[in-house]
């Protein structure tokens, strides 16, 4: 399976410099590159070079590599809008955000990503440093940093292309790496049921509780001084909140690293498969009040559910999606439905035949059971490969999944 690792560079001021440069005459020659494609209907990427390859070389003085991975860019940016479009991602046909997208030429952003294959970029594992291709030529010597378990990955697994970036002043490569997968586990005697929610982040149906309130609170805290520094709006302000933007969306990742780790390695030590909500859309389907809308946004159930699926392939741990319909209202004891029976968030007590137990758990013992009789009736890991289209962080492994799916069979 393919996993993205984002490693950090080191470069000096001089070669910054000409990381920029070259970012900024990529990002430049691929609007360009847009705009010819818009105009003449020409987005497949071996027609789109006939177009642009020798005017991209000669006007920005980019290399062969790079003109052709400016063209696929542009080419690749217009597939997924065109998938966005379909999928009606970006409003229903005739809307003014469907129009908005859909009627003028995709422009990138000057320092945006560039992807770079094995000519442009080599490595040099011993010394912890890489040669980069350069609009100004080729730069030796570019120190990189990562944990130790990481540079043993990368030695390992590294394989096809990386992606060169810029964020907040700090320069990084995600890179990809091709990673053995485990035997899927193919004979499981039970299922994990997780219900991931809003207040309890995740819990188990072993009755494990993750990242709840103590998480929230530093949510609303941080959006409470998000709040003021924006009302503020002084220099010393901005300065504050472009410092703090990607703070709370760091932690958030971190701490679902860590649960989706925990939950599948107990998965893999004790046999079992991994029960998880096919939760697709809720965000669209539920109506929240005004002051629910950010608590609600900020939850990263999407993410959480991607980490657990391509953990648990990585490990050969089978996952099943099922529907999530009711299970916050049944009794996980004799399976009495009734909106009654959810007393608050925290409590459940069945109407039927009193059973009482912490909600979240009583959902994820449902979750559980749905899980298994799925099984038995003949579902299939819904693990499938992860695509490529979500990046690393650094110094830790990530991959994106398509969760959609319920019963499909694992990619080989």
């Amino acid at each position: 399976m393919k996993l993205t690792v984002q490693v950090r560079l080191l470069p000096t001021p001089g070669q910054a410099a000409a990381l920029e440069a070259t970012l900024r005459a990529c990002n430049e020659a691929a609007t360009w590159v847009s705009g010819v494609a818009f105009e003449k209907n020409v987005k497949r990427n071996f027609a789109l070079r006939e177009h642009t390859y020798a005017e991209v070389k000669e006007r920005w003085r980019l290399g062969a590599q790079a003109t052709q991975h400016v063209i696929k860019k542009t080419c690749d940016a217009y597939a997924t809008l065109k998938a966005n479009l379909k999928a009606g991602n970006l409003g229903r046909p005739g809307s003014r955000r469907y129009r908005r997208a859909s009627e003028k030429p995709i422009t990138f952003r000057p320092q945006g990503a560039q992807p770079y294959d094995d000519r442009m970029l080599s490595w040099q594992m011993a010394e912890r440093t890489v040669s980069v291709w350069t609009t100004a030529g080729r730069i030796k010597a570019v120190e990189f940093t990562a944990a130790p378990g990481q540079l043993a990955f990368l030695a390992l697994y590294r394989r096809g292309e990386s992606d060169l970036l810029v964020r907040d002043g700090m320069w990084f490569l995600n890179t990809t790496c091709e990673v053995p997968e485990a035997p899927l586990n193919t004979d499981p005697h039970d299922f994990l049921g997780v219900d991931l929610g809003i207040v309890n982040i995740a819990t188990t149906s072993d009755g494990e509780i993750m990242a709840g309130r103590g998480l929230n609170r530093i949510r609303s805290r941080e959006r409470t001084l998000r709040a003021k520094l924006q009302k503020k709006n002084t220099t010393s302000a901005k300065r504050r909140l472009k410092k703090r933007r990607r703070k709370e969306s760091r932690r958030a990742r971190d701490i679902n690293h860590k649960i989706a780790k925990h939950v599948v390695a107990e998965a893999e030590r004790t046999g079992r498969g991994i029960a998880l909500e096919d939760l697709g859309g809720i965000r669209e389907r539920v109506r929240l009040r005004k002051p629910q809308r950010a608590t609600h946004s900020s939850w990263a159930f999407a993410q959480l559910g991607e980490f657990i699926v391509y953990k648990a392939r990585k490990a050969g741990v089978p996952v099943v999606y099922v529907d999530p319909a009711y299970t916050s209202r049944t009794c996980a004891e004799c399976g009495h439905i009734d909106r009654a029976n959810r007393v608050s968030q925290a409590r459940f007590a069945c109407r039927y035949c009193g059973f009482v137990d912490h909600a979240d758990r009583n959902s994820s013992r449902n979750i559980r059971a749905r899980a298994w009789e799925l099984w038995r009736r003949g579902a299939r890991s819904t693990a499938p490969a992860p695509p490529p289209r979500q990046r690393g962080g650094a110094g830790r492994e990530r991959s994106a999944t398509a969760s959609g799916a319920r019963c499909a069979s694992p990619t080989p």
